[in-house]
């Protein structure tokens, strides 16, 4: 579940396709948000779809007009590769030299190897690989 003080709160006029999210706890880009025109007696409204920054699940939102949404606090850092398993990689923090563990997106499994320098996004207490920098 969301920890209250990794997220702020913005209105649905301030988000737009590719702003992240909080959907049921988790942190999400959205991909594609489609408003309505408001109705006789209703504001209008807003059907948002994302996806999960951490295991691309695809999520959904409805959102009134004057609705605010949770809007997750998101750290970009570099690390670089120093094992990789069959099912996760350990990766070094460029900065801080932490050691800490991660998942390998689907996408990436074939192409890491030690040494290269990757993109990871920190949200929530979790981290995710989201693309290779450079090195190997």
């Amino acid at each position: 579940m969301a920890d209250d003080t990794n997220y702020n709160m913005k209105s649905g006029k301030e988000i737009g396709k590719g702003s992240y999210i909080i959907i049921d706890g988790i942190p999400c880009r959205i991909v594609e948000m489609e408003t309505s025109a408001p109705g006789k007696h209703g504001a209008a409204k807003s059907r948002i779809t994302a996806v999960s920054i951490f295991d691309n699940q695809k999520k959904t939102l409805l959102l009134s007009g004057h609705g605010e949404v949770p809007v997750p606090d998101i750290k970009k850092k570099r690390a670089q590769v120093v094992s990789i398993t069959a099912t996760s990689v350990q990766l070094m923090d460029m900065e801080t030299y932490e050691i800490y563990d991660s998942q390998i997106p689907e996408e990436m499994r074939d192409s890491l190897k030690a040494g290269m320098e990757v993109e990871v996004l920190e949200a929530m207490g979790r981290k995710a690989i989201t693309r290779v920098v450079g090195g190997g």
